[in-house]
């Protein structure tokens, strides 16, 4: 029975202080000292890769038997982590915050800048034999379970009904993707895409790039990444409304670790007194 491996792909980084999280720190106009957006990042980090785990758990259960094409699906947990000399001190944070369900594998993208760095680790993962793969960073511990199997099973649609190409992605709150996945078949690279100099945000530049070359492309539900103080406000926030409404809505993850974290150093959300209404008594009047 041949077996078709597909990767989730998780672009992360060591939690240092200077190097993570910086726009949420005071030097830049934020909140959090340079430790504490360290410590933030490792927690929502791990957050994000237990719901990784558990998406992946559920396409490894349904691919346990053969579909229509007579070959098994199999998912693994990638790491893509640079530079490869921060790989040890990787696999501690993952090891020390285990066991996980699911091995995990690490490799190292290399170029000059992102749109670099994201085509490397994608034809990385070409090079060891996957059909699809679909990358999310380690800062969305608000992401859904159920985007990463749609985003698996619009791929598999995809190569089905298209030629073996197609993109999926998920819009963020800032005009940017908080996933991005594909088939090995489609010709695609992220030049222009990240970064783009010319002015372009990373969801035009995705649908740009797809236009041109006739491919199909599906979106899933938007997901907001965490990287200024409001992003850190409404993160936590909706955290709070996971916690209370996991009782109740079967499949809701809850970011304890983000959860701790907030509590442990006191913070809380709020906002300031909202004068900036309707007039409602003209209108009702």
């Amino acid at each position: 029975m041949n077996i078709h491996k597909h990767a989730l792909l998780f672009f992360s980084k060591v939690p240092e202080p200077g190097q993570t999280k910086t726009r949420l720190t005071i030097e830049h106009n934020g909140l959090l000292t340079p430790e504490e957006a360290a410590e933030l990042y490792r927690v929502v980090l791990l957050d994000t890769a237990e719901v990784g785990m558990h998406a992946l758990e559920q396409l490894n259960q349904a691919g346990s038997v053969s579909n229509e094409e007579g070959h098994l699906d199999h998912y693994d947990f990638v790491v893509c982590s640079t530079p490869m000399k921060d790989h040890p001190r990787m696999k501690e944070i993952f090891a020390a915050a285990g066991p996980w369900p699911l091995p995990i594998s690490f490799i190292a993208d290399e170029g000059a800048n992102f749109n670099e760095h994201f085509d490397s680790a994608f034809k990385q993962l070409w090079l060891m034999g996957y059909e699809s793969a679909v990358s999310i960073g380690g800062d969305l511990p608000q992401m859904p379970i159920n985007n990463l199997v749609q985003a698996f099973h619009w791929l598999r649609h995809f190569e089905q009904k298209y030629n073996g190409v197609g993109l999926v992605h998920c819009p963020c709150q800032a005009c940017g993707v908080s996933l991005v996945g594909m088939t090995r078949a489609t010709p695609v690279d992220f030049e222009g895409v990240f970064y783009n100099t010319n002015g372009v945000s990373a969801l035009d530049g995705l649908i740009n790039t797809a236009h041109e070359k006739g491919l199909p492309v599906a979106a899933l539900e938007t997901v907001a990444d965490i990287d200024t103080i409001e992003d850190l406000a409404h993160a936590l926030a909706m955290a709070r409304s996971q916690e209370y409404t996991s009782r109740f809505q079967p499949g809701v993850m809850i970011p304890k670790r983000f959860l701790a974290w907030a509590e442990r150093e006191g913070y809380q959300v709020c906002t300031p007194p909202n004068e900036n209404h309707d007039p409602r008594r003209l209108i009702d009047a």
